[in-house]
Order: structure tokens, then C-alpha cells, then sequence
């Protein structure tokens, strides 16, 4: 097979009634000016909101934390350096137990509501029968607000009229726990309601990811051998990764910045003390410390942002 010279290429691209392919156009159009007036709407807007709303605040909090002030005047506002830190840390009683609550909630939602959440997906995807039932059921307590599920556990949690104590039959009785007004319980009982909810929203998140893996990866993993658990855990789990990112954020931040359910039972007292409760409890009300709130504000958000980054970090570094 003989191979044509490059100059005869050329002779025959350059000779009469022979075309030459059309170049490559590398001219890129230009936007008309209606395109970049909708472009600028679209990210504008949600920019200017999440600058309103979000950044703007955080970064007013940062600089009062470093403040005293009465929330009055702004001619009252005096620098205080790391007085408002030291104050919260080492001189406020709250402060230690609140953050232990925060810990344990996050653990919990992480080794026990989460994992909920998984199995349910994983069992509603294997096609059972009624299973969109079941997915709407278990979906259901995630279109409530927490302020609507600590209501309805109210209604499970009572001392005298509770569901779970007749269950238990000791409604009516000296022996009736009042699960959120006992300090010895009512944190566990507020993980409860809150895993209610929590397994429901990380099993959509999971079934939609199952849905999207690949069939040939679970039939490739069953020739080499694969069990089932094997195949789960080294094949499919594995190849959901962005599910996973999302909620391994999303448990974070549910763990750090819970505050809804605990205010609602006893405004975040007698055992249920949180960070956001500390923060509400000191820049809200006739004895608001600004300062101190704003500084237990900003410790909340370095400790749910340290977590999230080093994990994503970790995560986009072994991609790469």
C-alpha cells in the first residue's frame, strides 16, 4: 500500500474543481447585548442575594465579635480585642456542655441516622412491592419544618397523654417519663425526632444515586466472585461518590447548626444547651451581649467549616 507525498496532497488540494476541506472557524460568537443582560440577571441576583443575606452578615458578625456593644447605637460600639472569646470559653458556663451536645448530635447523626437513611435506600431499591409507598412515607417528615416534628413528638413524647408511654403503659402513672422535660433523656429523644427526619432526607438522596449506577458494574463484580455486601460496599458505594460528598456536608451542617426542635421544647435549657442556642440566647432578648454572640456565631461556623474542608479536600485530592 503506497502512501501518497505530501506535495501531491497539495498539487491535488490546489488543482482545478478539487475543494479543500474548510478550515476550522475558531472565531467564538459574541454575546448580543440581550445575552448579557439575562447572564448578568442570572448570576447577579442570586449573587447579590447570597451577598445580602449570607456574606455580608457573617463578615458584620465576624467584626462585632470583636466588639462591645448594646445593639442600640452604633456610636456605643468600643473594641474589645479576644475579650468576648476568652469570655465564652473560659468563663461561660454554657458554653462546654453546649458544645458536648453538638458532638454527640453530630455522632449520632452520623453513625445512626445516616446509615438509617442508607439501608432504607438500599432495601426500596430492590423493587419491592409498594415501594412508592414506602418511599412516601419515609419521605414525608422531610417536607415538615423541625419546628412541625418537634410539635408532633411533643404529642409522642407527653408525660400523661403520650403515645410512647401508653405503649409502655405508664401514661397516668408516677412511673410516666417525660422524655423532653427530663434532662437525663431529653437530648436522646430530640436525636430520635431528629433522625425521623434526617434518614428520610439522606435515603432520597441515596436512592436517586442508586438509581443512577451503572448495571454492568454489579455484573462485572458478580463474575470476579462478588457477593452481595462485597459488591455494595467495594463497587457501588465506591461509584457514588458526589451522594456521598453531599452527605457527608449535609450531616455536618444538620449536626452543627441544629436549633428549631431543641427551642421549641425548653428554648435549648435543662440539658439540651447547643451553640445556636447560645448565640440566639445572647444576641436576642433584654440581656443581649452582642459581642458574645456574635463570637460564639463565628466559633460555630469554624467548627462546622473545618470538618467540610478537610473532607472535601481529602476527598477531591485522591480524585486527582
Amino acid at each position: 500500500m503506497s502512501v501518497m507525498p505530501q506535495t501531491t496532497l497539495r498539487s491535488a488540494a490546489a488543482a482545478p474543481g478539487v475543494t479543500a476541506p474548510p478550515a476550522r472557524s475558531r472565531r467564538v460568537r459574541r454575546l448580543s447585548g440581550r445575552d448579557r443582560l439575562v447572564l448578568g440577571l442570572m448570576v447577579g441576583v442570586p449573587t447579590l442575594i447570597q451577598a445580602v443575606l449570607v456574606w455580608i452578615p457573617t463578615l458584620l458578625s465576624v467584626g462585632l465579635s470583636f466588639t462591645r456593644w448594646n445593639g442600640l447605637d452604633l456610636a456605643d460600639i468600643r473594641p474589645a480585642g479576644l475579650s468576648n472569646y476568652t469570655y465564652a470559653v473560659e468563663e461561660y458556663p454554657p458554653f462546654w456542655p453546649a458544645l458536648a451536645h453538638n458532638i454527640i448530635w453530630l455522632v449520632f447523626l452520623a453513625l445512626i441516622a445516616t446509615p438509617i437513611g442508607l439501608l432504607l435506600a438500599v432495601l426500596l431499591d430492590q423493587k419491592i412491592r409498594g415501594t412508592r409507598l414506602y418511599q412516601s412515607v419515609f419521605f414525608t417528615p422531610v417536607m415538615l419544618s423541625m419546628v412541625m416534628v418537634g410539635i408532633i413528638w411533643q404529642l409522642v413524647y407527653a408525660r400523661n397523654e403520650g403515645l410512647l408511654n401508653h405503649l409502655l403503659g405508664t401514661a397516668g402513672t408516677s412511673g410516666a417519663v417525660d422524655w423532653f422535660g427530663d434532662s437525663d433523656v431529653n437530648l436522646w429523644a430530640a436525636l430520635v425526632a431528629t433522625t425521623w427526619r434526617h434518614a428520610g432526607y439522606v435515603m432520597v438522596l441515596y436512592l436517586a444515586g442508586l438509581k443512577g449506577i451503572d448495571p454492568s458494574l454489579r455484573e462485572a463484580a458478580a463474575l470476579d466472585g462478588a457477593n452481595g455486601r462485597q459488591t455494595f460496599f467495594r463497587v457501588v458505594l465506591p461509584a457514588m461518590r458526589p451522594i456521598n460528598i453531599v452527605i457527608v456536608v449535609i450531616t455536618i451542617i444538620e449536626g452543627l447548626r441544629a436549633f428549631d426542635i431543641v427551642y421549641l421544647i425548653n428554648k435549648g435549657t435543662n440539658g439540651l444547651e447547643l451553640l445556636s442556642v447560645l448565640v440566639i440566647q445572647n444576641l436576642v432578648g433584654a440581656g443581649q451581649v452582642i459581642g458574645v454572640g456574635s463570637a460564639l456565631a463565628v466559633i460555630l461556623l469554624v467548627i462546622s467549616l473545618g470538618p467540610i474542608v478537610y473532607y472535601l479536600v481529602r476527598t477531591f485530592r485522591r480524585a486527582d
